[in-house]
C-alpha cells in the first residue's frame, strides 16, 4: 500500500507549493474516522482513496491516486462513485474535497465536475487559497 500513497504525497509535492500540500501522510489514514480504499486489478494495486468523516452528515475525499500506468482505465472514478456509495450508506448528507488548482490536477478536477461536484468555500479548517480548489456535492 505505501507504493502509491508515497506516489501520492510526491506528485502533491511536486505540483503545489508546500503550504498548499494537504494530502494525509500514511499514518493520517490510519486515524479514527478515516476509512481507506484500495483497487486491485489482478491482484495488482492501481488506485487508492480514503473517506474521512467531518461529521455525522458530512464526509471528505482525500489522498486519491491512480497508478501511472493505470490511469484514463475507469479506476478514480470506480473508487469515487464506490466512496459516494459508501457515504450514502453511512447517511453522509454531503461529500467534499479539496485538490489543487495547478495545470497538474485538472484531470482530478475534470472527472470530480463530471460525478457532480461543484465549487464551495473552504471546508474542515483548510485556509482558503489560491492553490485550492474546493468542491461539495449531496449524495
Amino acid at each position: 500500500m505505501r507504493e502509491p500513497l508515497e506516489a501520492h504525497l510526491a506528485f502533491t509535492r511536486r505540483s503545489s507549493p508546500p503550504e498548499a500540500v494537504h494530502a494525509l501522510e500514511i499514518d493520517g489514514l490510519a486515524e479514527p474516522g478515516v476509512t481507506f480504499f484500495s483497487y486491485r486489478r489482478d491482484g495488482e494495486l492501481l488506485g487508492v482513496a480514503a473517506l474521512r468523516e467531518l461529521d455525522q452528515a458530512h464526509a471528505e475525499i482525500k489522498s486519491m491516486h491512480t497508478a501511472e500506468t493505470a490511469r484514463e482505465q475507469g479506476v478514480a472514478r470506480a473508487l469515487l462513485s464506490h466512496m459516494l456509495a459508501v457515504g450514502r450508506s453511512r447517511g453522509y448528507r454531503r461529500v467534499s474535497l479539496e485538490t489543487g488548482s495547478q495545470d497538474a490536477f485538472q484531470g482530478a478536477r475534470s472527472l470530480y465536475e463530471s460525478e457532480g461536484f461543484e465549487p464551495c468555500e473552504a471546508f474542515g479548517g483548510y485556509p482558503p487559497s489560491e492553490h485550492s480548489v474546493f468542491m461539495t456535492r449531496p449524495v
